[in-house]
């Protein structure tokens, strides 16, 4: 076993540095929890600061906005994992029906594009084109006699820009694993179902669909764990205090308080909050993916 492993050291080495930069940035700031149980005064550090239990949980949760925080975060994420799972799969079974190769990954390309994209870059282009008096979205519904509409600043209208932009940046990548999941159905299916006299919608309904099936319930089961994570680059970057009431999150909650309010214990103490219940959410999922879709990480 000492000499698998003295031939493999030029393996080991590789994952070094990776491991490294996990070291620091993941487990080594798991070191400030303590923080959510402290009076915390950074010159003292966390050796040095008072320790008060509960009080932190008991203060965040007496804060008249935790609750509308909490509904608006999860449902900003419910809503994203509910078109970040119906838009993919429509695309992709549009994507399969295309027969025309350069054609499809002509597509392919250009719907993956945004993922990669920043929302920071991606903010000013969005404040841009959703402007109620420049942008060239209110500009067109105003040729059909429609109001502008103020997308980014309207209470009614912000929860949805952002599902709808998070879809619009994401749908393309999350099409590649159901292309994939598309590519492990038997064609003998297609065939058979031709014999049988079905057209193109029949198969996609009886033969593709079911095929899919178990990727999505998969898919669907994991994404519980995002129940809390609503999206704090994208909120951040195109909110403002006239929406904080249908547009503020637990992240963006916790950079307000924690950050710029320097009440640090009170934010570690809602991160540590968030970080509970998400992981609870993961544990359930698994449960839940290993029970319904056979799937297992150990």
């Amino acid at each position: 076993m000492n000499k698998g492993l003295w031939r493999q050291w030029p393996l080991h080495l590789m994952i070094l540095p990776g491991l490294i930069i996990v070291l620091i940035y993941s487990y080594w700031p798991m070191a400030g929890i303590v923080m959510a149980f402290q009076q915390f005064v950074p010159f003292k550090g966390l050796f040095g600061s008072k320790w008060i239990g509960l009080d932190n949980f008991e203060y965040v949760f007496a804060l008249p906005d935790i609750g509308r925080v909490i509904w608006n975060t999860v449902f900003i994420a419910f809503m994203k994992i509910i078109g970040g799972l119906v838009v993919p799969i429509t695309i992709a079974l549009m994507l399969n029906e295309i027969r025309n190769a350069l054609m499809k990954r002509g597509i392919q390309t250009l719907i993956y594009l945004p993922h990669f994209l920043s929302w920071v870059i991606l903010g000013g282009i969005f404040i841009d084109i959703l402007s109620p008096t420049t942008g060239i979205l209110n500009q067109l519904l105003g040729l059909f006699g429609i109001e502008p509409i103020f997308f980014l600043g309207s209470n009614t209208w912000f929860p949805y820009t952002l599902v709808v932009t998070d879809i619009w940046k994401e749908f393309g990548f999350s099409t590649i694993v159901y292309l994939a999941a598309l590519t492990s159905i038997d064609p003998s299916l297609y065939e058979a179902a031709t014999v049988d006299g079905a057209g193109r919608w029949k198969q996609t309904w009886h033969v593709t669909l079911p095929g899919m099936v178990p990727i999505i319930i998969l898919l669907s089961v994991l994404s519980l764990g995002n129940v809390l994570n609503a999206g704090f680059d994208q909120v951040f970057n195109l909110y403002s205090p006239m929406v904080y009431e249908s547009g503020d999150i637990l992240d963006t909650f916790i950079y307000r308080i924690g950050l710029e309010g320097m009440q640090y214990s009170v934010g570690t103490a809602i991160g540590l909050f968030k970080s509970v219940v998400s992981l609870i959410f993961i544990v359930v999922s698994y449960v839940l993916a290993s029970k319904l879709a056979n799937y297992r990480i150990f």
